[in-house]
């Protein structure tokens, strides 16, 4: 079922789909950033590839406009945890992050908040879901601490 805004049912194209399961499965981009086209459908903005840095992530993610543009932003962050009793000392995330600037207008933020929801179920797998509305809460310090919250010892 699409999430209603307004009269419009909204939908996420297959692209999206298409390049998260290749993030997923094949490890083939490093992150992907979502926009809303014409108030229709979720749609794929930008890919970074899979060498790309999280610094790149975050200015794909902002550069929507003049920086008061929302963006969805899925990232496959990689840092170091050991699990007790396991050798492994590496962990994975794919975590989905809503950039609503504090600076973009009320339509968009309602836009955005709206349609998120369609964009989340699409993407099956994804369990973490970081919401930013400035710099400090999409910054790198700041979503690790969020993602090793959710780790197990």
């Amino acid at each position: 079922m699409d999430t209603i805004y307004g009269k419009m049912a909204f939908g996420v194209t297959d692209i999206c789909e298409t390049t998260y399961e290749e993030i997923k499965m094949d490890k083939k981009f490093r992150y992907i950033v979502f926009f809303v086209n014409d108030e229709k459908q979720i749609d794929v903005e930008t890919v970074g590839a899979r060498d790309a840095a999280y610094d790149q992530f975050l200015e794909d993610l902002q550069k929507g406009g003049s920086g008061d543009e929302c963006r969805y932003g899925l990232f496959d962050f990689e840092y170091t945890h050991q699990c007790q009793g396991t050798p492994e000392a590496s962990k994975k995330k794919l975590f989905l992050m809503m950039w609503c600037p504090d600076t973009a207008n009320l339509k968009k933020k309602t836009l955005y908040s709206f349609s998120f929801n369609r964009l989340w179920r699409s993407l099956v797998g994804v369990h973490k879901y970081i919401q930013a509305t400035d710099a400090s809460e999409a910054a790198m310090d700041a979503v690790e601490a969020k993602l090793r919250a959710t780790d197990q010892n």
